[in-house]
């Protein structure tokens, strides 16, 4: 029994595992979250597939096989215990129990064992009198079923583990194993995988995933396995007509269906049906559940931005999951466009500020949920404000060598801290955070104000006038001996942000630059003083700088306002900040056209049957065993001398309770509510 809980402990602690560690992953998805030396140990004990480790499937079926010949070994003698009444009990051993009672009484003994049996029957127990030589013993049991319930634990046991085995990858790998069938760890389309790596459709038991395109149709399902896929052919295609998602107000999910025609390969039936979450459609024994949804390759047009001087803009047209390709002189780049997102919903507060990555509409936070009604009293936390903030589009930019950087940037303005922003972001591995890019949007709404200042600072021309007219609006009038000082200052600040003034000693650009010059040049007493004059001598010649690129694009100058105000300093810090992004080109979403997916898990599981039945009659076999207690009762019925009934009676309980003493109790005084004084016994009786 020791051994049995022991193992039965590491299944538990196995299947928790199982259920917080994501199962059949790409191990680079495990390197990222857990590092490689723990990602490689984990790694070695299996616990990325820990349903079809041979150590988990060794323990299933030792359970097996150890509590089936439990059970027939048992069972006959708890069949037989069952059957039997235990009445050949001696009348003297009745003496020798916790729970016993003894008197005469004045019925005959026929009337006694009359009355006797049909206070037993009124009370739910089960009798059966034997009459020997001086008397009749009657035995009555109740509680009977506490012995199946036993049986119906053990049994449990073995369904549950049956089908858990049924249902894992064991069957699947037999057949890969007997069948020259092998795992397949390439790319390319479905139907131009071999037919090694395919499973036939009498395959009794799989469980995969299916993606169906609207419009489109597929048969073919993914079965994910530790080292690579195996395809399960179905007996049916799916063909998607439709897939619904409606949001709540906060932009939260509450209802993915599918509208479905399943085509059947055989007979050609066809068959509509609507796939909901928990409410799966089934076809000739597999079922189809509504897994999640994906983008199933929308049509995306969008403007090339050029980040770098010289460069022009240019229009690209693709479809998510496609590419294209780029030149940035010798570099050549690759464009990987992965994903559309049509409704973001960020959480803004009071102030105006959102978070730095969108709230993934198909996840539902549950824990937050909870958190907002429970916990300390003291809690201070403030409810969010949700609100969508329009579509964003993702895309890889992989270089030459095939490294590449994630890109995630939203198509329309974000307002922040009550200023309109485009939000452009990057990050170098999928384990990090997004770092946003912000960049004001101008009067009219676009960007086209933003870029219009970049390209400008990175003009020579334009920086030298800007800096003219700078000097001309700012020297007193007093002292215009200080305009040749100052126009060199401006001239001189403008090269170190634009990163044009190498000759000089910067080696950066941007408030950088501005910064390494000062602690290279400035004595540290006057750095906080000269750091003023220069960075209000930088947002003078950057406004006269921006003014000046609105006038060659014939755009009404911008005045000297509290919305310019925050435009320019908004564009400081952000031109500032481009100088790290690390793209050539800047890619905005102008249009696009979604075409969505339907993620299905399709499932043939003989065993899930096995399964419901062992947890109803594990539920019965613990309750039973719990709740119901075996009870054995006889009563000896023996005539005396004076034409009455001497009687004896006597309980038998698992286990002492206060129960059990009350009933005891309540049958005594049932039995010996009319009996007679007791007398000495004779010494037949003592005997």
């Amino acid at each position: 029994m020791r051994f049995a809980i022991a193992l039965f402990v590491l299944i538990c602690i196995a299947s928790i595992i199982g259920t917080v560690v994501k199962q059949n992953e790409p191990y680079n998805n495990y390197v990222n979250q857990f590092g490689p030396f723990w990602a490689e140990a984990f790694g070695a004990v299996g616990l990325y597939a820990i349903y079809s480790t041979p150590w988990f499937l060794l323990i299933l079926a030792f359970l097996v096989v150890s509590t089936s010949l439990c059970i027939a070994r048992n069972a006959p003698k708890i069949v037989a215990d069952l059957r039997s009444y235990k009445e050949s009990v001696r009348e003297q051993a009745l003496m020798a129990f916790h729970h016993r009672a003894h008197g005469r009484l004045a019925l005959a003994p026929d009337a006694a064992l009359q009355r006797a049996s049909a206070l037993l029957a009124s009370h739910g127990w089960q009798a059966r009198a034997q009459v020997r030589e001086g008397g009749t013993m009657v035995a009555a049991r109740k509680g009977v079923a506490n012995k199946l319930g036993y049986l119906a634990a053990h049994s449990a046991i073995v369904l549950i583990c049956i089908g858990g085995l049924l249902d894992g990858d064991l069957i699947v790998r037999t057949q890969m194993a007997l069948l020259g069938k092998s795992t397949y760890a390439g790319g390319g389309l479905i139907r131009d995988v071999a037919p090694q790596h395919r499973l036939s459709e009498r395959n009794p038991t799989f469980r995969g995933n299916l993606l169906v395109t609207e419009g489109a149709r597929a048969g073919v399902a993914v079965l994910n396995m530790s080292d690579g896929i195996v395809l399960q052919e179905l007996p049916f295609d799916i063909e998607l007509k439709k897939f619904k998602v409606d949001f709540y107000d906060t932009g939260m999910p509450k209802l993915f269906a599918s509208d479905i025609v399943i085509h059947d390969r055989a007979s050609g039936e066809r068959k509509e049906a609507t796939v909901k979450v928990n409410e799966p459609a089934f076809h000739r024994g597999v079922a189809i559940y509504q897994s999640s949804f994906d983008d199933g390759g929308s049509q995306l047009t969008v403007q090339a931005l050029p980040m770098t001087a010289g460069g022009q803009r240019f229009p690209i047209e693709s479809t998510v999951g496609g590419s294209t390709s780029l030149t940035n002189g010798d570099q050549k780049l690759t464009i990987e466009f992965t994903g559309l997102r049509v409704i973001n919903v960020e959480n803004l507060d009071s102030a105006g500020s959102a978070d730095n990555s969108a709230t993934d509409v198909r996840k539902v936070d549950l824990v937050s949920s909870l958190d907002k009604h429970l916990g300390s009293g003291a809690k201070t936390t403030k409810d969010k404000t949700l609100r969508n903030v329009g579509p964003s589009f993702s895309y890889k930019l992989r270089d030459a060598s095939g490294q590449a950087r994630e890109y995630n940037n939203y198509m329309l303005p974000v307002q922040m801290e009550g200023q309109s922003l485009f939000l452009a972001g990057v990050r170098d591995t999928p384990a990090e955070p997004f770092r946003y890019l912000r960049m004001p949007a101008d009067d009219q709404g676009n960007l086209d104000g933003w870029l219009r200042l970049k390209a400008a600072l990175a003009n020579p021309a334009l920086r030298e006038q800007a800096a003219r007219r700078y000097v001309a609006l700012a020297t007193p009038a007093d002292k215009p001996q200080m305009a040749d000082q100052l126009l060199v200052t401006a001239q001189r600040v403008l090269q170190l942000f634009a990163g044009s003034g190498a000759a000089q000693g910067a080696t950066q650009s941007g408030l950088n630059a501005l910064a390494q010059f000062i602690e290279s040049t400035v004595p540290e007493a006057e750095r906080t003083r000269i750091s003023e004059v220069l960075l209000r001598i930088l947002n003078g010649t950057l406004f006269e700088l921006a003014n000046l690129s609105r006038e060659q694009a014939g755009v009404k100058p911008m005045t000297s306002d509290e919305a310019s105000a925050r435009f320019m300093q908004q564009a400081v810090l952000s031109l500032s900040d481009a100088t790290f992004y690390p793209a050539p080109v800047l890619l905005q979403l102008s249009d696009f056209k979604q075409v969505q997916a339907s993620v299905f898990q399709v499932a043939r599981a003989p065993g899930q049957k096995l399964v419901y039945l062992g947890a109803a009659l594990l539920i019965i076999g613990v309750f039973a065993m719990l709740y119901i207690r075996e009870r054995r009762l006889w009563i000896w019925l023996q005539p005396d001398s004076g034409g009455g009934t001497r009687m004896r009676a006597a309980l038998s309980t698992t286990r002492r309770t206060l129960d059990a003493d009350a009933e005891f109790e309540s049958l005594k005084t049932a039995l010996l509510h009319d009996a007679l004084p007791d007398e000495p016994a004779t010494d037949e009786e003592a005997r």
